[in-house]
């Protein structure tokens, strides 16, 4: 006796199993045609940003963060998000009334799993107390950075013959 093959209409199943990102060309597996679409859509959204976006862009702006920048509307993979610091690999997320949720949680599940942590942020709060808002992110940032530190020396330890040696700075004469 053989078995069929039935199709499962669980809605939490298919959120909890995020699809696997695979890695190609521009690096994500992704055609061209899409990836243009892609960043069409992030370009539309710049143009049309929420009161929260502009308010959190606005400080993103004046502040000084170092070497770490957050993008607004970045092309992450097959997703857009709302702010991207790359040098973290940090997301933010803003939720705003009305939109999907589940399809929100299974672009946060692909994200994180190539290893890109995802904080949502709603957008009331944004407007209403953003420093409360910045603290959070902070403590995110700091989070992250103790994280790939931390990463950094296991792999060290791990493999103790890889050397790494900064480029000497060329001469200006």
């Amino acid at each position: 006796m053989t078995t069929r093959k039935t199709l499962a209409l669980n809605p939490e199943a298919a959120i909890a199993q995020a699809p696997a990102l695979k890695r190609k060309g521009r690096g994500w597996e992704i055609s061209a045609k899409r990836l243009d679409a892609l960043h069409e859509q992030a370009r539309e959204l710049r143009r049309h940003s929420t009161a929260a976006h502009k308010a959190l862009a606005e400080k993103f702006s004046k502040a000084d963060l170092g070497r770490y920048s957050f993008k607004r509307h970045a092309v992450v993979g097959s997703a857009i998000v709302d702010f991207n610091c790359h040098n973290l690999g940090l997301a933010l997320a803003i939720d705003e009334e009305g939109q999907n949720d589940r399809l929100a949680r299974r672009r946060d599940k692909s994200l994180e799993s190539v290893g890109i942590k995802v904080l949502r942020i709603a957008a009331r709060d944004i407007l209403e107390n953003l420093d409360a808002v910045l603290a959070r992110l902070t403590l995110a940032m700091r989070e992250r950075i103790a994280e790939k530190k931390e990463a950094a020396r296991a792999h060290k330890a791990a493999n103790p013959k890889q050397t790494y040696s900064r480029p000497k700075p060329r001469s200006r004469s």
